[in-house]
């Protein structure tokens, strides 16, 4: 009996450790995280439809990297088509993926029927720019499909940049043709992708860096005959206007150092190049914080121009794009130097100064206006009101007396009323701008405005306010290039016209588009009339224009210069044209 009872007893005590055991695997199963049941959550992949998950890979930060043989990696010859939409930064990213590949064993080619491989920079942040990627798409498509069915080789359709960001499922799921999608921080993992996705597995990499700006890529230039180039300074944006997908496709904003920005341009100035354009999505926010530059500066707030604000705290420290532009002036004082796409709240006074100081930084500012509007700035989130706007205008134009204005408008944002619409008229009719890009509104997913707001004006209205946008700006611009009638201005001449051979095509500089006879020129401003030179591209003239138009100016090319000597012959002239007539 006693032995039967200790029996009971111990099952009793086995029962509780049983037990026990089961309630510390469900404690040890809740502090493991709250989150822990998400791993098994649906992925992108899930909603891929019709398509097998393990056909797919989608990189993640957490997920392992799959393994892949160093010699898949590379390009074995295989031929690159390259296709770039949007702007002059998907142009730069194009170069560095071009550079990427290139070191990898591939090759470009510029014929489609020649590629193994197709490659699309894509743009986000209209509507329009979109459709076209689609409509190209199906083309690709079809292109794929005749491929395959007669047994030719296999053609890889990869989607890239910021399209590629804002649409990975839709790029995928809608059009079954594309393999690879990446994202603009994910170049450098091109040759793992087309190698994972060369076996018929679709392959994805949309990640956003805090830190990547491919400062240790250097880009190889698409178009071999330019003498002109893109130099990429910083990515990304922190502004978050309410109607902006840049910020979502394109992450925060990071700068390069200094020192790799020196080393490329002074690279590209030893191989004939003679003016370049530094590049950013918020360009003249640029603040370089890397640790050679953070030892020799105090930490100093960033200045905005008077009357503008952020919607993020101040930022501390860093050198600033003004000691940017100070540096590069002096180091290549023979190659002219633009910037874009700047804030106008990043112009405070020194920047301006700076552009003043030095002949090669060319006086043509980009001032993206958006609005005339107080109230649609507002719901825009610009960070300024119209007044302020003005006031940073009658500035520009007081520092730099001969400056050319750019400026971005959209016309049919959420709400806007015929008041408020004609205070952009107005804005574009007082100020005057040599370029203007106006567009009807597009509404995002993701931005402010998507949360916020509805797309509520309607798309006849939209077009008939862009009509009368264009219309204002070009009737000030005839008026703004007719100035230039009678003065000289300094040519970069860029290539031949397009109309006709007999005439070659440049940029003064204020940017705009300058018409010269082809032929033989004096060789320097010094030189006699039987001293005669060829006019290349890449070339240096002195022009003086004759006549103008909207769009363009034309001349009579009169000598060769170089950006020293004509503003040094310019100022000898004025000098003796003002000791001529003090006599």
């Amino acid at each position: 009996m006693a032995t039967i009872v200790r029996s009971l007893a111990v099952l009793r005590f086995s029962r509780k450790i049983v037990s026990g055991c089961t309630n510390t695997r469900r404690d040890h199963h809740s502090r493991e995280g709250k989150f822990s049941h998400l791993k098994e959550g649906p992925s992108l992949k899930d909603f891929i439809r019709g398509t097998p998950v393990n056909d797919v890979y989608v990189a993640s930060r957490q997920d392992h990297v799959p393994y892949v043989q160093s010699k898949t990696l590379r390009g074995q010859k295989r031929k690159v088509f390259l296709e770039v939409y949007g702007c002059q930064m998907n142009t730069n990213d194009t170069e560095i993926v071009w550079s990427i590949l290139k070191s990898h064993d591939y090759q470009r080619t510029t014929t489609l029927k020649d590629a193994d491989v197709v490659l699309m920079m894509t743009c986000a942040i209209r509507d329009g720019a979109e459709d076209t990627v689609w409509n190209r798409l199906k083309h690709l498509r079809q292109l794929k499909g005749k491929r395959e069915a007669v047994g030719e080789k296999l053609l890889q359709i990869g989607v890239l940049g910021c399209m590629a960001e804002r649409l990975k499922k839709q790029l995928v799921e809608k059009e079954q043709s594309v393999d690879i999608v990446a994202g603009p921080d994910a170049y450098k993992d091109l040759p793992r992708l087309l190698s994972v996705g060369q076996n018929g597995q679709k392959a994805i990499n949309v990640l956003l860096s805090l830190d990547e700006t491919y400062a240790d890529v250097v880009p190889v230039k698409l178009d071999r005959k330019s003498k002109t180039a893109y130099v990429s300074i910083m990515r990304g944006c922190d502004n978050m206007c309410s109607y902006c997908i840049v910020p979502f496709t394109r992450g925060k904003e990071r700068s390069r150092p200094i020192s790799s920005i020196r080393v490329e341009i002074l690279d590209l100035e030893s191989k004939g190049f003679r003016e370049i354009t530094l590049l950013g999505q918020n360009v003249n926010s640029y603040r370089d914080q890397s640790s050679e530059s953070a030892k020799s500066e105090t930490k100093e707030a960033t200045l905005l121009a008077p009357g503008f604000r952020t919607v993020y705290k101040t930022k501390i420290g860093g050198l600033r794009f003004a000691e940017l532009l100070s540096e590069i002036a002096e180091i290549v004082p023979e190659m002219r130097i633009r910037f874009t796409s700047p804030h106008p709240k990043d112009f405070p006074t020194d920047v301006l100064e700076t552009i003043a100081k030095y002949s090669n930084i060319c006086n043509n500012l980009h001032l993206p206006a958006q609005s005339g509007n107080s109230a649609v700035l507002d719901r825009m989130r610009r960070g300024y009101s119209r007044e302020a706007y003005i006031n940073l205008v009658k500035e520009v134009r007081k520092m730099i007396p001969n400056v050319t204005l750019s400026s971005d408008f959209i016309c049919g944002f959420c709400g806007e009323t015929e008041d408020e619409f004609a205070d952009t008229i107005s804005l574009i009719k007082e100020v005057g701008y040599h370029a203007a890009f106006l567009f009807a509104y597009s509404m995002r997913e993701k931005t402010t405005a998507h949360r916020r707001y509805r797309d509520d004006i309607p798309e006849d209205v939209k077009k008939d306010r862009l009509r009368q946008m264009i219309v204002a700006y070009r009737t000030e611009a005839e008026r703004l290039n007719r100035a230039f009638v009678g003065r000289t201005e300094l040519i970069l001449v860029e290539n031949f016209s397009k109309r006709s051979r007999m005439d070659l095509a440049g940029r003064n500089d204020g940017n705009v588009k300058v018409i010269i006879p082809a032929g033989p020129i004096r060789s320097s401003w010094e030189a006699s009339e039987d001293d005669l030179q060829p006019i290349g591209i890449g070339d240096y003239v002195a022009v003086r224009i004759t006549s103008s138009n909207s769009q363009i100016l034309k001349g009579e090319a009169l000598y060769h210069s170089s950006i020293t000597q004509f503003y040094e012959s310019k100022m000898n002239g004025s000098l003796c044209r003002v000791a001529a007539s003090s006599k």
